[in-house]
């Protein structure tokens, strides 16, 4: 069956890790990312990479190493968070991703242009810190 709105296990694992680590006391390490979220220690630290390099998180080395927020969660929004792992969010014209239409009027009456706008909405207006 075909899934209408679909997250990506990365997209989830960036999200879900910085709640992890806001909640957290001091560093959070990759291994309790994954160990949390259900995910693969390898895919968490490939995003765990990606946030770093976005300079959401600070990364530290070592036994006593991890991450921690480099803003305050407030400051942080899931929309963030999602076009960090994703790239920037596209907002489609035509579902089908046709240059011109055929019909005078869309199919789907611009649902998923509307959807997409909700959502990126919707995103834009949480932070970490609505989650802790």
């Amino acid at each position: 069956m075909a899934n209408i709105v679909h997250l990506s296990e990365a997209a989830s694992i960036g999200l879900h890790a910085l709640i992890i680590i806001a909640k957290g006391e001091g560093m959070i390490n990759v291994q309790q990312i994954a160990d949390l979220t259900g995910s693969s220690r390898h895919h968490v630290a490939k995003v765990m990479q990606r946030l770093t390099k976005e300079k959401m998180v600070v990364s530290s080395r070592g036994p006593n190493g991890g991450f921690i927020l480099n803003k305050k969660p407030s400051e942080i929004s899931l929309l963030e968070i999602f076009e960090a792992i994703e790239g920037k969010m596209d907002i489609p014209v035509c579902p089908a991703d046709h240059q011109i239409c055929p019909f005078e009027k869309c199919l789907l009456d611009n649902v998923t242009q509307r959807m997409t706008l909700q959502f990126r909405d919707y995103i834009q207006h949480q932070t970490i810190e609505d989650y802790l």
